[in-house]
């Protein structure tokens, strides 16, 4: 375009798009006799995050899905004030420390 003498604009314009859904699959860590699934968590990503909110808004209370964090007030990320307890607590997730809590299996 230089060569030619046009004027252009160069990565100006930003266009926002949606992609189109895609079936996923989830297979839960720990499922209890009562039903309630567990999910053991060291590193809780973006993406699983992301994962947990879709089956929520998809599901509704359908599967109650509960957390184990070795550690729920590990940042979400380097610069986020969110824990993970504090993500699971907003999104209406139940979560404990290292352990399943004794009242979630006799639930």
């Amino acid at each position: 375009l230089e060569d030619l003498g046009v004027s252009y604009d160069y990565e100006t314009l930003t266009i926002r798009y949606t992609k189109p859904e895609q079936e996923s699959r989830y297979t839960p860590d720990f499922i209890l006799p009562n039903g309630i699934i567990i999910e053991g968590k060291g590193q809780f990503v973006t993406s699983d995050r992301k994962k947990h909110r879709l089956i929520r808004e998809q599901f509704g209370d359908q599967y109650d899905i509960r957390f184990v964090f070795s550690n729920p007030r590990q940042k979400i990320g380097k610069k986020s004030k969110t824990s993970y307890g504090d993500w699971c607590s907003r999104y209406g997730f139940k979560y404990a420390t290292k352990t399943i809590p004794n009242e979630w299996i006799n639930e």
